[in-house]
Formats: C-alpha cells, sequence, structure tokens
C-alpha cells in the first residue's frame, strides 16, 4: 500500500501481523510472497496477502527482527513456506544493532 506525504513524496505503508495470525493466513493458503528484508544488521519478515502487505510482529506489537539470515529463513519455513524472496540491498553486516 503506498500513500503520498504533503510535499507529494511517497510513503510504503505496511500493516503488522503477529506470528499466530500470519501462520493462520499462510495456512488458508492467503499469503501470495513473503519477503524477507535487511535493514542494516538485522532482517525482518514481510507478506503479500490479497489486501495488503504485512510485517511479521512480535506478540507485544514490535517488529520482529533476526540476526542472521539463516534463523529468519527457518522462521519463515516454520511456517510452512518454502519459498522466499531476499532483498540484501540495504544489508550491513558490519554494523552493530543498538539495543533500546
Amino acid at each position: 500500500m503506498a500513500s503520498r506525504f504533503p510535499n507529494n513524496s511517497l510513503c510504503l505503508i505496511s500493516l503488522t501481523m503477529n506470528e499466530k495470525t500470519l501462520r493462520a493466513l499462510v495456512e488458508a493458503g492467503a499469503v501470495k510472497k513473503i519477503r524477507i528484508i535487511a535493514a542494516g544488521s538485522v532482517f525482518h519478515v514481510e507478506a503479500d496477502t490479497p489486501n495488503d502487505t504485512v510485517t511479521a510482529t512480535t506478540t507485544a506489537g514490535a517488529i520482529k527482527t533476526w540476526s542472521t539470515l539463516d534463523a529468519c529463513a527457518k522462521w519463515v519455513r516454520g511456517l510452512g513456506l518454502g519459498v522466499a524472496q531476499i532483498n540484501l540491498a540495504r544489508w550491513t553486516p558490519e554494523q552493530r544493532g543498538l539495543r533500546i
């Protein structure tokens, strides 16, 4: 989903969804595509559904992140999906993450 800021620049808006709900969508066949996206030194997952793009979250509502690609891929595989698109364009493995 895309929206425009007042200065007419494009902003991508992503809804969030916890693992339980995302798993239910996968089991129902409603997830069309999964993307593993690198940002800095961490990875997160986005899923395309018929209506929106959703970002995987924890049960507390924070974006679910992984520090390694293999851990993220194992989580996606655990959802029951065998194919995912990987975006490493903004991956900087030497960057250290800040814990807040």
